[in-house]
């Protein structure tokens, strides 16, 4: 390997880690009041921070983190920079089976007078919006018949985000209620993030991350084109459908626990390249440091932005991360 990349690489890794521990420390000190260090260590600490704050930051660098490696396998996968972690239906699907359970409980007579934010927070909407994300990529598996062909598996997944969002929005005007949960999943957030979710979150991303970097062989040799990658013995379309699965659970576990954020995804894989050029093993694992990063940094900045109100932090990584796509297609266009 070459040294100059050998140290662009352990440097990135090392201003991951060095980020990560600053943004930690900035969001157990980041409460409704604004920033805060002294709350770190007051009498209310153990239930403020314990409890809400450190669950929150953690669970937030989680999503991020199976948000980037997610983004990655869909880049490598598809073999196009532009491919995100919510190409294959998973957002569509999540956001039908949120629209659904709400839709019900408002028919049913059982919808409670709370906030929408409050009652996305239950576990069987959770549940169901896990299930709908892993649903909408079975939809578009079964579409594309396999995952043999990644057009036509890109192609079915463009049809069912589209058909299940029309879905959505019919069963919206049926049942307004739902509407108003509906704009909560679809901005994301990370405010009711606890405990469970983490221990989720977590167990997601120990199978997710060694399941990938396992599977980072087969994602080089598709950069190098399909003949190459079958002249080297790989079973394609076997190896294409257990990454189709990562990417499903990766996804579906992240929306599932935040709604959708927007950007990290893709944006995290790119910033990788940027900075230190690779073989996908290293893209995969970093990207989801990377991922864990931005949105936690993100999270922060929603926090303290407009303190003691938050701002959805979708809306804040839907700017910052289009921002940056924007800066770096003008550039390029400059070039």
């Amino acid at each position: 390997m070459n040294g100059v990349a050998l140290r662009l690489r352990r440097r990135l890794v090392a201003a991951m880690l060095l980020s990560t521990l600053l943004l930690v420390v900035a969001g157990l000190a980041s409460g409704s009041e604004g920033w805060s260090l002294p709350s770190l260590w007051g009498p209310d600490a153990p239930l403020i921070v314990g409890q809400i704050r450190a669950p929150r930051t953690l669970g937030a660098w989680l999503v991020g983190a199976l948000l980037g490696l997610a983004g990655a396998v869909a880049q490598g996968l598809f073999r196009n920079p532009l491919a995100d972690p919510y190409l294959l239906g998973a957002a569509s699907g999540a956001t039908l089976a949120v629209v659904l359970g709400l839709a019900a409980q408002a028919l049913a007579g059982h919808y409670i007078s709370l906030s929408a934010a409050d009652l996305l927070s239950r576990a069987g909407l959770v549940l169901g919006a896990f299930l709908g994300a892993l649903g909408g990529v079975l939809l578009t598996l079964l579409l594309s018949r396999g995952a043999q062909h990644t057009t036509r598996l890109l192609l079915a997944g463009v049809v069912v985000g589209v058909v299940l969002g029309a879905a959505s929005d019919l069963v919206t005007t049926v049942a307004p209620d739902a509407l108003r949960g509906k704009q909560w999943f679809m901005l994301g957030s990370t405010s009711f993030l606890g405990w469970d979710s983490v221990l989720l979150l977590s167990a997601g991303a120990l199978v997710c991350v060694p399941l990938a970097w396992r599977l980072a062989r087969a994602l080089d040799a598709l950069t190098l084109g399909i003949d190459s990658a079958l002249s080297l013995g790989l079973d394609l379309p076997r190896l294409r459908l257990v990454l189709v699965v990562v990417l499903a659970l990766a996804t579906g576990l992240a929306v599932a626990q935040s709604g959708l954020i927007a950007f990290v995804g893709l944006v995290a894989p790119h910033l990788v390249r940027r900075f230190a050029p690779s073989a996908q093993g290293y893209l995969l694992v970093v990207s989801a440091l990377m991922g864990g990063t931005l949105l936690l940094a993100a999270d922060v900045l929603a926090r303290l932005l407009i303190a003691p109100q938050e701002l959805p932090v979708g809306v804040l990584t839907a700017l910052l991360g289009g921002g940056y796509l924007l800066w770096l297609l003008h550039r390029r266009g400059i070039e």
